[in-house]
């Protein structure tokens, strides 16, 4: 409510005894708030979320997964270089058709440079990380063949050669998973 009325206040008493006080009575002063400012901004910024609201639409990317296939491919076992994560986190190695050897995390990045360089881009790498093997060592092999990556199409344009990646996630067959076992 606006201020400055005198109508709400309650009738001054009397004081008994002393008839005049040497004080004047404070007047009190009226205030009044004007809302119209307030109003105007809060219906401003109605219409403002309102409108951006509608006007903007969901963004989505569009992801086309290709159909599942079970097919047989035939790959040249010489240039198949096959990565193994066991159930423990353990990581091997195998190229062709020779037997997983263990192999450091730490020594992943040279060794996958080092074999693609070797096969002049014609390596293919495979990668069988077993059922309940770590997430986080998954994802840091990938890492480190990611950036291997780099160091491999460098090096690899220098000699003039385009580099074509040639990558794989398979399943591990249950012969596989037993001997890894006994590694």
């Amino acid at each position: 409510m606006a201020g400055g009325g005198g109508g709400l206040e309650l009738p001054e008493r009397q004081r008994r005894g002393k008839k005049h006080s040497k004080r004047k009575k404070k007047k009190r002063l009226g205030f009044r708030i004007d809302m119209t400012p307030m109003v105007d901004i809060v219906f401003l910024l109605l219409t403002f979320f309102m409108y951006t609201t509608t006007m903007v639409t969901p963004q989505v990317m569009e992801i086309s997964v290709p159909k599942e296939v079970e097919e047989n491919v035939e790959v040249n076992q010489a240039n198949l270089f096959t990565l193994y994560v066991r159930g423990d986190g353990k990581l091997f190695f195998s190229m062709g058709t020779d037997e997983p050897q263990p192999l450091a995390l730490s020594d992943l990045r040279s060794k996958a440079v080092e074999l693609n360089l070797l096969r002049k881009n014609k390596l293919i790498t495979a990668f069988k990380p077993s059922p309940d093997a770590p997430y986080g060592v998954v994802v840091q092999v990938l890492d480190i063949l990611n950036q291997a990556e780099a160091e491999i199409i460098r090096q690899l344009q220098a000699e003039g050669i385009k580099r074509e990646r040639k990558f794989a996630f398979v399943k591990l067959s249950p012969e596989e998973v037993e001997k890894l076992k006994g590694l």
